[in-house]
């Protein structure tokens, strides 16, 4: 797994066996035949899952979240892995984890790790502290330098690290499609609630993992 891209040269590096990202066409300059998709996984760690529901849906959405990660790679679509990493000493804890006095997804502890089996091998790796994948990291810049104006978006909280991430996605006009099959959430009706207003304020379905396809990679290997 690729770990936390320090800005375009490192976004757009070459890996072994993979195309070389350093010369990239831009996706909406090229026109909408020409879309590369990346799924985006938020939050997809132990901790996010250590208590029910979420706890028993761990299993069985890492399966549908490894279907998708398999046919991204089919058609060399980008994978990235958004994970929550907060230091121990509580300086990049969120508002109400402050208030709390409880973090989560601390660095080096267990509950920060990915689920067991989640595929990673080749992913691409962005850290977060706050709701949305977008705050203070690279993101945009690694969609940018690949070449990516369209997402598949899961992971979890529906309500809130995916919407907030899907929000600021169209905000950064990249259109987006969550993948209903792998996002969840401990709230039906707050869960129900996001993917419908994501769909009618942003224009964002939500798609089953049989409704999703992948658009093949543009950029030069």
């Amino acid at each position: 797994m690729r770990q936390g891209y320090p800005g375009h040269v490192a976004a757009c590096a070459s890996r072994p066996g993979q195309r070389d990202t350093r010369h990239v066409y831009s996706a909406r300059a090229l026109g909408t035949c020409c879309a590369v998709h990346a799924l985006i996984l938020v939050d997809m760690q132990r901790d996010f899952f250590n208590a029910e529901p979420l706890r028993t849906q761990a299993a069985p959405m890492v399966q549908r979240a490894n279907e998708l990660v398999r046919r991204a790679a089919e058609v060399d679509a980008p994978v990235v892995l958004v994970r929550t990493l907060h230091s121990p000493d509580g300086a990049t804890w969120a508002l109400n984890m402050s208030e709390d006095g409880q973090g989560v997804a601390i660095a080096g502890t267990e509950g920060a790790e990915l689920l067991e089996g989640l595929s990673s091998s080749d992913a691409i790796e962005v850290h977060k502290t706050r709701d949305s994948a977008f705050v203070g990291t690279d993101l945009e810049a690694t969609l940018r330098c690949l070449g990516v104006d369209r997402l598949v978006l899961g992971g979890v909280s529906t309500e809130a690290c995916v919407a907030m991430t899907a929000a600021d996605a169209y905000a950064r006009d990249f259109r987006v499609v969550i993948a209903g099959d792998v996002v969840a959430s401990a709230q039906r009706d707050a869960h129900r609630a996001a993917l419908d207003w994501l769909e009618s304020q942003y224009r964002q379905p939500t798609r089953s993992n049989d409704q999703i396809e992948f658009a093949p990679s543009h950029v030069p290997g």
